[in-house]
């Protein structure tokens, strides 16, 4: 099975090295070298062990932790003409799988972790999609939410928008390929169907129900709990729960385990668990305009109307000098409130001197699986069906 993965949308040309002989659609040869490209072409590798190499590829996109870098893809290359150029690659499934669990996370995981992003990876992208329309509510009230439907000439992007998926840039390990091996075929399953299998960074020590983040609909697999042993319940409401910071599977601060499972960049992101920002009314007022266009004066309260059951804000008023609005859902509350992504919108809002200071829990809409939490019960010896059946509650493994 083949996956059609965008890798960069909207450029004028692209500048590829290509690490092997690839042929077109016409039977013409291009031997390995670097090439311009500046119209439409689709290029075909002439064996497994052919690659192809674009400069610049920006990861990331719109998040604190965005850059460039350069990456390395096996399958086929095509460009198409849209809004400008979009470069895709032709990947079997199984390769996919591979790069998006060594990009996702760490090539050096603990193997139970590594088979468990497999499954849920793999079932991600072939679950059937109900359609997540992005809404937009009238007046001063701005509701929406992204799902991967916006994508029409690919079946996902390469970024975290989607899965991160970078080629084989990523170092691979034995580990990496046999976790793929081992779970071959597996799916994770609820009542005989496949799973959307849902996962973020790290959930704060409780997970989210799917309707917090997404569309107005139960999914009975992804649902909130606490993200611990037993599932006991958090005892504190939501205030307290975010200013505390209780024990959990994903509160860690063991470098040695963090370094082994993160990669580089988000090994920069250590206040995963619980974070603090701080900003002044005019410099917020001026980062929601640059974001969503509205002119609100300095802001004088921010006010949650609604929450979810892991404390994650779902719809949130900013009152300014001129005008006030309502934001949701989590997703546009986070990139409302930052210059490039808040780190989730479980937070809580305090007013210091003439400061608004957040602080918050988790990193991530927090649905699913928390990679992090994940990656403590594999230290732990956890197996990775163990691992999906604490997150993702009555599904099972299997072939659908």
């Amino acid at each position: 099975m083949k996956i059609a993965v965008g890798l960069i949308q909207r450029a004028e040309a692209f500048d590829v090295e290509l690490g092997g002989a690839f042929f077109d659609a016409a039977g013409k040869t291009y031997p390995a070298g670097r090439y311009h490209f500046t119209t439409e072409i689709a290029l075909t590798p002439s064996g497994a062990a052919c690659s192809f190499a674009i400069e610049n590829v920006t990861i990331g996109i719109g998040f604190h932790w965005e850059r460039n870098e350069r990456q390395v893809f096996r399958g086929g290359m095509r460009i198409i003409q849209r809004e400008g150029l979009t470069i895709i690659n032709d990947v079997d499934l199984e390769d996919y799988v591979t790069s998006v669990i060594s990009s996702e996370m760490s090539a050096s995981c603990p193997a139970e972790l590594l088979k468990a992003h497999a499954v849920i990876s793999r079932s991600w992208l072939l679950a059937p999609q109900a359609g997540e329309p992005s809404a937009e509510g009238g007046g001063r009230e701005i509701i929406r939410w992204y799902g991967r439907e916006a994508h029409l000439d690919f079946d996902v992007c390469a970024d975290d928008h989607c899965q991160r998926y970078q080629g084989i840039t990523k170092a691979f390990s034995a580990a990496v390929s046999g976790a793929v091996e081992a779970t071959a075929g597996q799916f994770l399953l609820y009542k005989g169907f496949i799973c959307d299998a849902r996962f973020s960074k790290c959930c704060g020590g409780i997970t989210e129900d799917y309707r917090a983040a997404w569309d107005d609909r139960e999914v009975p697999y992804l649902i909130s709990f606490y993200d611990g042993p037993g599932r006991r319940p958090p005892s504190a409401g939501a205030q307290a729960w975010i200013r505390s910071s209780p024990p959990a599977y994903c509160n860690t601060n063991d470098s040695m385990l963090l370094a082994q499972i993160l990669p580089g960049f988000d090994q920069e992101t250590r206040d995963f668990y619980r974070w603090k920002v701080a900003y002044a009314p005019g410099e917020l007022a001026g980062i929601i305009k640059s974001k969503t266009g509205l002119d609100l004066g300095p802001i004088s309260n921010i006010e949650p109307l609604e929450r979810g059951n892991s404390g994650r804000i779902v719809r949130l008023k900013i009152s300014g000098a001129k005008d006030s609005v309502v934001i949701g859902k989590e997703l546009e509350i986070r990139r409302a409130l930052s210059q490039s992504h808040l780190y989730s919108s479980a937070f809580v809002v305090d007013r210091e001197a003439d400061r608004f200071i957040l602080r918050g829990a988790g990193w991530g809409h927090g649905v699913g699986l928390c990679q992090i939490g994940a990656a403590v019960m594999a230290s732990q010896g956890k197996k990775y069906g163990e691992i999906l059946l604490h997150y993702y509650p009555n599904t099972s493994i299997g072939v659908p």
